[in-house]
């Protein structure tokens, strides 16, 4: 075993044991990095609520290690689940289930259900190999503000550890689908819903987050924001004034709505650094390919001009 690997193994050690403590832990994953605690420990899931000033009104994913773990938190598991998981686990799918009672109220916003996935990086498949519990986790920012897809986003304040997997391939969070009930997508993400209908038949959508608790995260009307005000714009719109920055498709940014989306939040954070007075972004097409795309941009957007 090399010196890099021996290195990398300690910090996934030293993390898993963070996690047994009740302590939080910043982890990459194949989407964003998320900031983790011991998903059947109250107290520890808690401090990720106040570490993110996070409502208690939005639930958490629990990332598992195998289908194994994911159905023996879920009290039922579809033939739809078991389809979805074996095509897309692991990977940036969440499927929301029927929970067990062991999962804490705290992690599912009071529901019977949970956001179960398997993510699709060695160090997070590790770490949860190596802390033998499942780890809920959102994504480790601030409530509302920009994800982090590299170590280096993530605010030193917000874990007790940060273990450090490169830059996130996927770049934007995982597509949510709830099976508790008639199959219905929560969230848009990098894989498209024709995809997953062509696997287990018509998904219906929702317009619109309920007032109390969210059935899924990612539904606030105001999210994935950076600091630096941003709009969706054209060639030709009116812009605010000052000195702004475009990502534009096919110029700024990749024209491939994968490539699209591995790059976004790392360009917003780059951009956000450089001190500019606005940033507009050419809205992507409304397509299902899209929709994880223009979803965060809608929802970081401010209002038109």
């Amino acid at each position: 075993m090399s010196i890099a690997n021996v290195e990398i193994m300690s910090g996934v050690e030293q993390a898993a044991a963070l996690i047994r403590a009740g302590k939080l832990v910043a982890f990459p994953t194949e989407t964003v990095y998320g900031l983790g605690a011991n998903a059947l420990n109250t107290e520890a899931v808690s401090l990720i609520f106040e570490a993110k000033n996070r409502p208690r009104t939005s639930p958490l994913i629990v990332h598992v290690g195998s289908i194994q773990m994911a159905c023996e938190l879920a009290s039922e598991w579809p033939a739809a689940a078991a389809a979805l998981a074996r095509r897309y686990w692991p990977g940036p799918l969440t499927l929301v289930v029927p929970k067990r009672p062991e999962i804490p109220d705290i992690v599912t916003a009071g529901l019977d259900t949970v956001g179960l996935r398997i993510p699709a990086h060695p160090l997070a498949l590790a770490l949860i190999r190596a802390a033998g519990v499942p780890i809920a986790a959102p994504s480790a920012n601030r409530f509302t503000e920009l994800s982090p897809t590299s170590a280096a986003h993530v605010a030193g304040s917000l874990a007790d550890f940060v273990l450090d997997g490169g830059p996130s391939e996927v770049g934007i969070e995982s597509t949510v689908l709830s099976l508790a009930g008639p199959p219905t997508l929560l969230r848009p993400g990098i894989i498209p819903l024709t995809e997953i209908e062509a696997l287990i038949g018509p998904v219906a959508t929702v317009e619109a987050a309920p007032t109390s608790a969210h059935p899924a995260p990612g539904m606030h009307p105001r999210h994935y924001r950076p600091k630096t005000p941003l709009y969706l714009l054209r060639d030709g719109d009116p812009v605010p004034e000052g000195r702004g920055a475009w990502l534009r498709r096919g110029k700024e940014m990749p024209a491939n709505p994968r490539e699209y989306a591995t790059l976004l939040y790392e360009s917003l954070h780059r951009l956000d650094s450089e001190s500019w007075d606005w940033i507009a972004v050419e809205p992507p097409p409304e397509t299902a390919e899209w929709a994880g795309v223009l979803d965060r941009l809608q929802k970081a957007a401010m209002p038109r001009l």
